[in-house]
């Protein structure tokens, strides 16, 4: 009999708290992140036919590039395809995160644990532990963040892997300037958990207003490539925060929109010739499918 198992998960936009996801970090702090499942997804093939010959393949709906843990979903998607059955959710986040790292990724596990759970999460990260911390976003505030929050796909990338490598090396030499950085992104990002659960939404603009000037501090030129199109932006109020996804280092970059003023902010991207990607909030996490015939 043959048989399909088919898998997809979604990536996910990060606000507040990348970067203390990661060790040492973890392990000389503990980090925090607040990060939301958007729908938009990579999707895995496992297939087995009446042969027992096996193939598989998958697909993304968003590139590689774009800052919103392409990877960590493919990944997640990937094994649960191939490796999924009876597992939980944050089994198979943490497969993906071990697969990664004997790859020699030195990133962290949000990714992997927004790809697999879903939602809106505020995340805590202890050593090697990973735990979801009491979180329960208003209703109302989703549909502000859904509303106002513009993500868009700059196409702009560059050697991040250099400058994340640079920081890292900075933060192993006991530099300030990086501890005290990610110790602002670490406070940001309960910042944004509580706005998210009073509906304060100063709250989470200035959560994601400190990770911006933390980055800025921490490595400038993480920021620059946007700067052309949003500080003009930021300066005529039409724009009230933003930040690059994952470690900015290019790709898809989320504005804060003031009342009235999306259109505008979508305006001023596409005609920097920048594409809109509509979104909406993935409850669900990492969906498995059986087929046989």
């Amino acid at each position: 009999m043959a048989r399909e198992i088919r898998t997809k998960a979604p990536v996910r936009i990060d606000l507040a708290g990348g970067w203390t996801d990661c060790t040492p970090f973890t392990v000389d702090y503990g980090g925090e992140v607040v990060n939301v499942a958007i729908n938009h997804y990579i999707t895995a093939s496992y297939q087995v036919d009446d042969e027992k010959k096996i193939k598989v393949s998958y697909q993304s709906e968003v590139p590689n590039s774009s800052g919103l843990g392409t990877s960590a979903a493919m990944n997640v998607a990937f094994l649960s395809a191939i490796n999924g059955k009876d597992k939980e959710k944050a089994e198979i986040a943490e497969l993906a995160y071990q697969f990664e790292a004997l790859l020699g990724n030195r990133g962290g596990r949000q990714d992997q644990w927004a790809a697999a759970i879903g939602g809106i999460q505020h995340l805590m990260f202890v050593g090697d532990r990973v735990e979801a911390m009491p979180f329960e976003p208003l209703d109302s505030a989703k549909r502000w963040l859904c509303r106002q929050m513009v993500l868009a796909y700059t196409g702009i990338s560059h050697s991040s892997g250099d400058i994340h490598n640079g920081v890292w090396k900075r933060y192993d030499e006991g530099d300030e300037v990086v501890l005290n950085s990610l110790l602002t992104i670490r406070k940001a990002a309960r910042k944004v958990a509580e706005g998210f659960g009073k509906d304060r939404r100063d709250e989470v603009v200035f959560g994601v207003r400190d990770v911006t000037a933390a980055i800025e501090a921490m490595a400038p030129e993480l920021n620059a490539p946007y700067r052309e199109v949003l500080d003009p932006l930021m300066a005529n109020k039409s724009a009230m925060a933003w930040k690059g996804m994952g470690a900015a280092g290019g790709g898809c970059v989320g504005i804060f929109a003031n009342q009235g003023k999306v259109d505008e902010v979508k305006a001023a991207c596409q005609a920097a010739g920048w594409k809109i990607l509509e979104w909406e909030i993935d409850e669900i996490g990492l969906q498995r499918e059986i087929i046989e015939s």
